[in-house]
């Protein structure tokens, strides 16, 4: 049986993972549609948004770690 810390701790975790995916992906949509429209095609704007949403989501997931204890 798990205690309630445990809980909250993986109940954050999985908070976390949903948070990146979600951020990542809309970093790359971004990226993309910035690519499509001003860049030619270039691929660098699509590693930048996927960039600023992983740092977005790993500094949103270090405050909600930080308040669990």
């Amino acid at each position: 049986m798990s205690s309630p810390s445990e809980n909250r701790y993986v109940e954050n975790i999985n908070r976390c993972v949903t948070d990146g995916l979600v951020k990542t992906a809309g970093g790359i949509v971004m990226g993309a549609t910035v690519a499509l429209l001003f860049m030619r095609r270039r691929r660098w704007p699509v590693w930048i948004g996927a960039g600023f949403g992983i740092g977005l989501s790993y500094r949103k997931c270090e405050e909600n770690m930080k308040s669990l204890k």
